[in-house]
């Protein structure tokens, strides 16, 4: 059976403008970065609402759209996620990572404590659905459920630096402990775990630099 169609709305611009638009985006992402330290100043909801809107955008396996976004601002699931956080954070740095891991974080000056976690005025769990689950209850399958909620991800990520607020990307090993506290079903898996707001005054980011534009692509015209 042939699925309904609609008209692409359309969205193109003259090339001048693309060229603009394209150079400026690249301007406005390289300034990207993210922090550990973070503003309590209060974000309106209204802006995440249209950052997590933009996220579902996103391209996904046969459109199944297999992601949830919690968005959390309640000082009490922030303070319980960052103790649950922080006791698997001293459990990997105390060895579960290995030497050659932990050595590649020693630039970054991480440790166990993750104050961000209570600091930033929004966290948001995103979790990957690994199964739908129909109106009768049985089980359908989701298709490139990883990479559809990766780039999902990076939409949101993108989404909140165009809106000038600042990210971290926190993936405490293992995550089931924000099912619990998000009260998400078991066909749901966390993700990642996004601290989101501004950055504290006087913030300071490690000085790293990002790969050339030769290092990252290959042209075959």
């Amino acid at each position: 059976m042939a699925h309904p169609t609609q008209p692409l709305q359309p969205f193109t611009f003259p090339p001048d403008d693309m060229r603009r638009r394209a150079a400026d985006f690249a301007e406005l992402m390289a300034k990207r970065r993210t922090v550990r330290d973070f503003s309590p100043r209060p974000v309106d909801r209204a802006i995440i609402e249209n950052c997590v809107r933009v996220a579902g955008t996103a391209p996904s396996g046969a459109n199944q759209q297999p992601w949830r976004f919690v968005c959390i601002s309640e000082p009490g699931t922030k303070q319980r996620i960052r103790e649950a956080a922080e006791a698997e954070e001293r459990e990997f740095y105390a060895g579960r990572a290995g030497e050659e891991w932990l050595d590649a974080l020693a630039a970054l000056g991480t440790d166990a404590n993750k104050p961000f976690l209570e600091t930033a005025p929004w966290l948001i769990v995103i979790f990957a659905e690994r199964y739908g689950v129909g109106p009768d209850g049985r089980r359908t399958k989701n298709y490139y459920v990883h990479e559809s909620v990766g780039i999902a991800t990076g939409f949101l990520v993108t989404a909140l630096h165009n809106a000038g607020l600042a990210t971290l990307t926190h993936t405490p090993s293992p995550m089931s402990f924000l099912s619990d506290i998000c009260g998400r079903p078991v066909n749901e898996k966390p993700s990642i775990l996004l601290a989101a707001g501004y950055p504290a005054e006087d913030t300071r980011v490690p000085a790293i630099s990002r790969k050339p534009l030769g290092e990252i692509v290959n042209w075959i015209e």
